[in-house]
C-alpha cells in the first residue's frame, strides 16, 4: 500500500509540474500574440511588460498571494497570511492514505502561472498608450491582492464554492477577472489616438506582425491543454486518466469550432477572411470551454465553441462603437466569452444552477472592475497612467524603453 501510495504521489506530481510548464508556455503565446498586433513602434515596451507581469505574478503569489487564496479563510473573508507554507513530509502523506496526492510546491507552481495569464489579458487591452510603471504597479496589486480575493471565493473554497458556483479550470476566476481589470483601466486610459474620428467612425490600426500574431495563437492553443487538463489535479487511475484525455480533446476542438465559427462571421459580416477575427475566435473557443472542459461530449463541447467563436467577433465590433479601445480583443475574447462559458456550463453540467452561475458572474466581475477601478484611478491621479501625445506618436519602444523592437526598418508611425 505505501509503495501505491508513493508512485501515485510522484506520478500526480509530475503530471502537475508538466501542466503547469504548459500553462507557462502561455505566457510567451501573450507575449507574441501582443507583439503581433500592435504596432512596430510599440512592441518592445508591449514585450517587456509580459516578461515583467510574468516574474511580478510569481514574486507576489509566493508572497502574500497564494497564502491569501488557500488560507484558512471562510465565507468571504480570506485569511491574509505569507508565503506558501511546508512541503507535504513522506509521514503525513503515507498517513493520509492517498489523500494528499501530489507536492505542495507543485500546487503553488500549477496556480501561478494562472494568475500570470489573468495579468496577460490586461497587457494587451491598455497596449500603445499606458506608462510603463504603472502597468506593472497594478501588476504587483492584481497579482498579490486583486486575484487571489477572487479566487478564494472559488478554489480556495469560499463563498462561490460554497454556492454551487462552477468553474473548472477559470473561464471567470482567470479570464472574466483579467477582462474585467483590463475593462477598468482601457475606461480611465482612454482610445489610441486617430482611433476613433470626431464623427464617431472606427479607423482600424493594423498590428504589425500577423506571422508572429498567428504563432501566439498556436502557442496559447498548445498550452491550453496544461490550463485545462492540469485542472483535473491528478492522473494516477483509470478514470481520472479518462477524464483528463477528455479534457484534452474537449478543449482542442472547442477552439477548433471557435475558430471556423469567427471565419464565417468574419466573411458574412465584412466579405473577407479576417485573420485576427480567425486567430480570436480559437481563443474564444477555449475560453468557452475552459469552465467545464469535462462533463459535455465533444460535440457539443465544438457547438460550445462555435458560439464563443461567433460572440467574439460581434464583442469586437461592439466595443468599438462604444469606443472602448482594445488593441488585441483581450475584453472581448477573455471578458464577453468568458461569461458565456460560465453560463454554457448549465448546459454541460448537470450540477450547474444559472443562479450559481450568474452569482459567480456578479461577484467576480463586480469585484475585480471595482477594485481594478479605484488602483487605476489612484495611479492616474498620482504618477499618471498614459504617455504624452507625443510619446504615443513616436512610440512607446522610444519613451518607455529606450529601444526599437525593428530598428533597421521601423518609421515612427
Amino acid at each position: 500500500m505505501e509503495d501505491l501510495i508513493q508512485t501515485n504521489y510522484a506520478l500526480d506530481t509530475f503530471y502537475f509540474l508538466v501542466m503547469g510548464a504548459l500553462v507557462m508556455f502561455m505566457a510567451p503565446g501573450f507575449a507574441m500574440l501582443e507583439a503581433g498586433l500592435v504596432r512596430a513602434k510599440n512592441t518592445t515596451e508591449i514585450l517587456t511588460k509580459n516578461v515583467s507581469l510574468f516574474a511580478i505574478a510569481c514574486i507576489m503569489y509566493l508572497l502574500v498571494g497564494y497564502a491569501i487564496m488557500y488560507g484558512d479563510g471562510s465565507g468571504w473573508m480570506p485569511s491574509f497570511g505569507f508565503l506558501i507554507g511546508a512541503e507535504n513530509t513522506v509521514e503525513d502523506t503515507l498517513a493520509s492514505g492517498g489523500d494528499t496526492y501530489y507536492s505542495a510546491r507543485s500546487d503553488y507552481f500549477f496556480q501561478v502561472v494562472f494568475v500570470a495569464t489573468a495579468m496577460s489579458i490586461v497587457s494587451g487591452a491598455v497596449a500603445e498608450r499606458m506608462k510603463l510603471w504603472s502597468f506593472l504597479i497594478f501588476a504587483v496589486v492584481m497579482t498579490g491582492f486583486i486575484y487571489p480575493i477572487q479566487g478564494f471565493w472559488k478554489w480556495g473554497g469560499g463563498a462561490l464554492d460554497e454556492a454551487g458556483f462552477l468553474d473548472f479550470a477559470g473561464s471567470g476566476v482567470v479570464h472574466m477577472c483579467g477582462a474585467a481589470a483590463a475593462l477598468a483601466g482601457v475606461l480611465l486610459l482612454g482610445a489610441r489616438k486617430g482611433k476613433y474620428t470626431a464623427d464617431g467612425k472606427v479607423v482600424a490600426i493594423p498590428g504589425a506582425n500577423l506571422p508572429l500574431a498567428t504563432l501566439g495563437m498556436f502557442i496559447l492553443w498548445f498550452g491550453w491543454f496544461g490550463f485545462n487538463g492540469g485542472s483535473e489535479l491528478k492522473v494516477s487511475n483509470i478514470d481520472e486518466a479518462n477524464a483528463v484525455a477528455q479534457v484534452f480533446v474537449n478543449t482542442n476542438i472547442a477552439a477548433c469550432g471557435g475558430l471556423v465559427a469567427a471565419l464565417i462571421t468574419a466573411r458574412l459580416l465584412f466579405g473577407k477572411a479576417d485573420l485576427t477575427m480567425a486567430l480570436n475566435g480559437a481563443l474564444a473557443g477555449l475560453v468557452s470551454i475552459t469552465a467545464e472542459p469535462l462533463t459535455g461530449s465533444a460535440e457539443l463541447s465544438m457547438l460550445i465553441g462555435a458560439i464563443g467563436g461567433v460572440l467574439v467577433v460581434f464583442s469586437i465590433i461592439t466595443l468599438d462603437k462604444l469606443k472602448i479601445d482594445d488593441p488585441v480583443g483581450a475584453i472581448s475574447v477573455h471578458g464577453t466569452v468568458g461569461i458565456w462559458g460560465l453560463l454554457a456550463v448549465c448546459i454541460s453540467n448537470a450540477d450547474a444552477t444559472l443562479g450559481a452561475q450568474l452569482l459567480g458572474i456578479g461577484v467576480i466581475f463586480t469585484w475585480t472592475f471595482g477594485a481594478s477601478l479605484v488602483i487605476w484611478f489612484l495611479l492616474k491621479a498620482t504618477m499618471g497612467i498614459r504617455v504624452s501625445e507625443e510619446e504615443e506618436y513616436e512610440g512607446t519602444d522610444l519613451s518607455e524603453c529606450g529601444m526599437e523592437a525593428y530598428p533597421e526598418f521601423t518609421q515612427a508611425n
